[in-house]
């Protein structure tokens, strides 16, 4: 860029100069949605170098002016160096951004030993404007021109993370603005403006594209009307995989039959439903398993086919298909044509093979939405005469498996659609991921998404059981800046149990909110036993039982339920958290060295964890080995900095005093103050 200008920032080759007014003070404008760019005001390009301190840099434009504390910036940028590395590489690109934006004149970091921030009203940030509009700046839309930091993907797992939830969050707001607009427009033609600037940002918005077609037929263009009716179909069939509300086929209709179009919802700033279906679960249907082999009996395929099913019906947000129906219809008309007539999501299939005593079993998963594709498959093996307990095992092994998985494929789903109308379903769905990855900004808006599905749907146990689960790691990671937590996390999860008492996760996620938040062990025992009856395969009731058992002293009876969950579900997708339950039993059995072992592990899984550093620490306390738990009490203060030796007694939940005892010994001779 040419030329200077003084007192704006230059608008002919820039994006959205021509927003920021003449008297304007930032002296420097940051450009993050799409390339990032930086200028000063005399149209100097201030971008650093480093794609590392590029990202720097927008972390701590996005902050605002707040000050981010230097470990969240290294957890962000560096998460997989080691502590002295991290702090290394944040001096470095600190000193790096600050040379780069010497140019603009005034100092705009704000570094101190603990935290760096931007200076506060010097920077102008094209994202943080599209956050803070209100709907009388309808001009800031015009910002929103692409993805929000388009150029800095694959930096860090952390920045990657953090990165997926404000670039949610900027689109959320710029569909907002666009909503409003919509709902505040004074004839067709701004009407059509404003719906198809939504479209932009939410291509399933259904509701825009009602409007759409409304006002194009207002204006008498039927064909055009017709035309965006057909744009709304195929998009939502080819790319998010489900057919157009009986709304928008009764516009269709009414335009087809040449006739008035049904009158236009009410204005507001709410916009209408999502365009997917208000379902509240996955739909699957699992097909008769192939025999393969002379050896192989018709009766195991059949027998295994079903035990399958029925497993699977027990996780209460699996809608299976009757087995005997989908069968009849794939022998008449296929398995595409059968699936698509029951409505599934998913189908389960594969094949059964016998030699001697020995059994193979292929199982593949395959989403059917378009395009169809294979999402998961698997082989069991295993050596028996008894033909019952071989299905048994093979069903349960299978199901603790695929039911973390379909979760998953489900919230990544959730994710693309990014509706404003979402259902409570959606909304836990986004909120799942976050409480996987426990990165600190996502967690806060799992919790935000978890407390949004429960106003909107307070029948729903699901979202309150999730809801209760988010509390329980908010209070285990030190995060909660008060007792209310304790209380919300009781409350939630009885409503959850309140509203079906059926559910397993429910159960057990109020068993560990009784035991873990309340030391009520012999009630939460009743609950977790409750789980398992209902679903001996959910992964998460064994492990709660556990830890539950260890509270109340029966460590090798925990440690049995801890191994029946990992031979389910060795790969779940919380093992960071549910191995490490393995470190309590065993530190309470002195077994020190193996629960060591066992923290390690869980802390290079997932180093922002804080309840593995805990056991570990009394472990090496008790192993003297001083110098590893120095650096460990180092790592746990990033995360948890108010954790002492007071606090671990008053959250301690064990019953037995020997326990509490050498637990807290442990922690007192690894130096916790």
């Amino acid at each position: 860029m040419g030329g200077s200008l003084s007192g704006q920032f230059p608008s002919p080759n820039t994006r959205a100069g021509a927003l920021l007014p003449p008297d304007a003070s930032p002296r420097l404008r940051l450009v993050l949605i799409g390339r990032m760019e930086a200028w000063s005001l005399a149209s100097v390009s201030v971008l650093p170098r480093s794609r590392k301190t590029r990202a720097l840099l927008a972390i701590l434009a996005l902050a605002a002016g707040e000050a981010v504390p230097r470990a969240r910036l290294a957890e962000l940028l560096w998460s997989r160096r080691g502590e002295d590395q991290q702090r290394g590489s944040l001096r470095q690109a600190v000193r790096e951004l600050t040379e780069a934006l010497a140019p603009v004149g005034p100092p705009l970091l704000l570094p101190t030993r603990d935290s760096v921030a931007l200076r506060a009203g010097l920077v102008w940030t094209d994202a943080v404007e599209v956050l803070r509009a209100s709907a009388g700046q309808p001009e800031t839309l015009s910002l929103f021109t692409g993805v929000l930091l388009a150029d800095l993907d694959g930096l860090d797992d952390a920045f990657d993370a953090w990165l997926a939830e404000q670039r949610r969050r900027l689109q959320d707001a710029a569909a907002a603005r666009a909503a409003g607009l919509l709902a505040g427009a004074a004839d067709p033609r701004a009407a059509i403006a404003a719906a198809r600037r939504l479209i932009e940002i939410e291509p399933a918005h259904e509701g825009a594209w009602r409007a759409l077609i409304r006002a194009q037929s207002e204006l008498g263009d039927r064909g055009a009307a017709l035309a965006a009716y057909e744009r709304c179909r195929d998009l939502l069939t080819t790319r998010f995989g489900v057919a157009p509300s009986p709304e928008t086929e009764s516009l269709a209709r009414a335009l087809r039959a040449g006739g008035a179009v049904p009158s236009a919802e009410a204005p507001g700033p709410s916009p209408p439903p999502a365009p997917h279906a208000a379902t509240r679960g996955a739909r699957l249907g699992v097909l008769p398993l192939r025999t393969l082999g002379a050896e192989t009996e018709p009766h195991l395929a059949a027998g295994l086919s079903e035990e399958i099913a029925t497993a699977l019906a027990r996780f209460r947000w699996l809608f299976v298909a009757d087995s005997a129906s989908l069968a009849t219809a794939t022998a008449q008309r296929g398995e595409t044509s059968a699936a698509q007539e029951l409505g599934l999501d998913f189908l389960l299939s594969g094949t059964v093979q016998r030699a001697g005593a020995r059994v193979r079993v292929s199982l593949q998963l395959t989403d059917l939405r378009p395009p169809a594709t294979i999402v998961w498959s698997q082989r069991f093996e295993s050596e028996s005469g008894d033909m019952l307990a071989l299905q048994d095992q093979t069903a349960a092994e299978l199901v603790a498996r695929i039911d973390p998985e379909i979760l998953l494929i489900e919230a990544e789903r959730a994710a693309t659609r990014r509706s404003i109308g979402a259902t409570g379903y959606d909304l836990l769905l986004r909120a799942v991921p976050a409480l996987h990855r426990l990165d600190p900004d996502g967690f806060l808006e799992a919790g935000r998404l978890l407390s949004r599905a429960t106003a909107l749907e307070p029948d729903y146990a699901p979202a309150f059981a999730w809801h209760a689960y988010w509390h329980l790691f908010l209070v285990g990671q030190g995060w909660a800046r008060n007792a209310q937590s304790f209380a919300e996390a009781e409350r939630l999860a009885q409503r959850a149990v309140a509203l079906d008492p059926q559910d397993a996760h429910a159960l057990t996620v109020y068993g560990h909110v009784r035991a873990f938040l309340h030391h009520a062990l012999r009630e939460a025992r009743g609950l977790h036993e409750r789980a398992l009856a209902l679903n001996p395969n959910l992964a998460m009731a064994w492990v709660f039982s556990g830890m539950t058992e260890s509270y109340i002293g029966e460590h090798r009876r925990a440690l049995e339920r801890l191994d029946r969950y990992k031979q389910l579900s060795p790969l779940h997708p919380h093992a960071f958290f549910f191995d490490a339950a393995r470190g309590i039993p065993l530190l309470l059995l002195h077994r020190h060295e193996e629960a060591a072992e066992v923290g390690r592990a869980a802390i290079s899984l997932r180093p922002g964890m804080s309840y593995p550093y805990k056991f570990t620490l009394s472990a090496l306390g008790h192993l003297g080995a001083t110098a590893e738990a120095a650096a460990l009490r180092a790592r746990l203060a990033m995360i948890e900095p108010d954790f002492t030796l007071d606090r671990a007694t008053q959250r301690n939940p064990m019953a037995r005093a020997d326990d509490r005892t050498h637990y807290e010994m442990g922690l007192q001779l690894a130096g916790v103050a």
